[in-house]
């Protein structure tokens, strides 16, 4: 029941007053800098409100709050949670802002934002070890690795690099809050069947403000998420795995942010060695699009792939 309040109260809070926001945005002239590397077309998105993930964020700490202290679910789980969702959050909001007021693409320097990944990394650990949680790493098929230390600096690892691989993918109109809302789906469904109720309080309030979100953000978007949304629900989906003990899973439940990711790095590298583009463009779903794919043909093949990976996910944790 507590998964149901926190899911039915971030749909509310984001459905409700996202009208609002787009307005705001609107009216003070404030919209996304299209970036000139992207694809041509792209260019009439320029001016469309961005930072949407501002309420959906506010819901979900609403609605985890209000469901946590409800059913007495409100644990420092629960706190991390939100707390890697807030600065991962700020990071964005901080990203998003330097772009609409100096009207250009290009926000936070890469150093100033993986130093404040680091920062939220380092407290997510602190936490972690004052829970008295395993350090363990458990990897299907192998035996459970002690990795002692070297947990934080997995830690910082996961948590950096999945903030960045959903930023990377929320490069079209609706794509992440759809991958979102399954990666999440999948990851509460592991939490409540685990009995982990605070954890699964989290999870479904994120789902529910997507869901929401994803009315004003399909294609033609009325708002964005901007890296405000994106890098805090990437740096949140990876403690929430880590919290579960169910790390690796990740990989394979959010696939696509991996393979996006993956599309970006070979795609640097092979033009440095032999001065050659393997993809059209990357990231991968602007490979797609060039080939003349539409940007819901692409999102729905995308979140299929993303739904197959999350079930199929979800049967291995049985």
């Amino acid at each position: 029941m507590s998964s149901v309040l926190s899911f039915a109260v971030s749909c509310l809070i984001t459905v409700l007053c996202m009208p609002a926001l787009i307005r705001y945005f609107r009216a003070k002239h404030e919209g996304q800098m299209i970036r000139e590397e992207g694809p041509s077309w792209h260019e009439k998105k320029s001016g469309t409100p961005t930072m949407g993930g501002l309420m959906f964020i506010i819901a979900i700490i609403i609605a985890t709050l209000v469901a946590g202290l409800a059913f007495g679910q409100l644990t420092p789980v629960t706190m991390i949670l939100l707390f890697i969702l807030i600065l991962y959050g700020l990071l964005g909001m901080w990203d998003d802002s330097i772009k609409l007021f100096r009207r250009q693409n290009e926000g936070l320097k890469a150093w100033q934002k993986l130093l404040g990944q680091i920062v939220g990394g380092a407290v997510f650990f602190a936490v972690y070890l004052h829970e008295g949680l395993p350090l363990i790493l458990k990897i299907p098929g192998l035996a459970p690795i002690n990795l002692g230390f070297g947990y934080f600096l997995f830690i910082l690892f996961w948590l950096v690099g999945f903030s960045n691989a959903v930023n990377l993918t929320d490069g079209l109109d609706g794509l992440v809050a759809g991958l979102g809302s399954i990666s999440y789906v999948a990851y509460g469904i592991i939490a409540l069947h685990q009995h982990q109720f605070d954890v699964a309080v989290f999870c479904f309030a994120v789902v529910g403000g997507l869901l929401a979100f994803l009315v004003y953000n399909h294609k033609p978007a009325k708002i964005f998420m901007g890296d405000m949304g994106s890098l805090a629900l990437g740096g949140a989906l990876a403690a929430v795995s880590i919290l579960l003990h169910h790390e690796v899973s990740l990989l394979w439940i959010g696939l696509i942010y991996v393979i996006e990711t993956a599309s970006v790095i070979l795609q640097v590298l092979s033009f440095k060695l032999t001065g050659k583009r393997i993809f059209l463009m990357s990231p991968i779903h602007h490979h797609f699009e060039m080939k003349g794919w539409s940007e819901w043909r692409i999102d729905l093949t995308f979140w299929g792939v993303g739904a197959i990976t999350a079930l199929t996910g979800i049967w291995t944790m049985w």
